[in-house]
């Protein structure tokens, strides 16, 4: 008997260092993994975010233009009026440019210039010729207005 009580008790204690012993599959990811992924991110978010901040200024570059060739219809129908752009209407500011308005009987210019930190290093004009200037993220630009930094209209 006392080999049979030994081969359960042998049997016993297997058993619970069996329920101890942890399993050898486990699920997850290892920390090179990781470190990978992380690093991928980076090199993918260092790519993206100068295309991505460039994008917003365009955008928010559209509202001078847009403000600057409806003030300029608008000068040209308060002329037709009155025959005169002395007191003629100047654009409202918006939410990223101011504008200024400058005037005589036969002459107008309208200047808009950026009213947040973000936006500086950009101004647009037009007269009453349509002549067109522009700054551009720090490029300079006559004849037209600037859409992007490479200087293309």
């Amino acid at each position: 008997m006392g080999t049979l009580e030994s081969l359960h008790q042998y049997q016993s204690v297997n058993n619970q260092l069996a329920s101890i012993r942890v399993d050898s599959n486990h699920k997850g990811f290892t920390l090179i993994e990781l470190m990978v992924v992380v690093a991928i991110i980076g090199i993918l978010a260092s790519i993206a975010m100068p295309s991505y901040t460039n994008y917003v200024k365009k955008g928010k570059a559209a509202e001078a233009t847009t403000d600057l060739a409806t003030g300029r219809v608008k000068m040209e129908q308060f002329f037709q009026d009155n025959r005169t752009y002395v007191g003629g209407p100047c654009p409202v500011a918006g939410k990223y440019f101011t504008y200024a308005c400058t005037s005589d009987a036969t002459t107008f210019t309208i200047k808009a210039t950026n009213s947040t930190s973000d936006m500086s290093g950009f101004a647009f004009s037009i007269d009453q010729s349509n002549a067109k200037t522009s700054t551009y993220d720090g490029t300079t630009g006559t004849g037209c207005w600037l859409t992007s930094k490479s200087g293309t209209c």
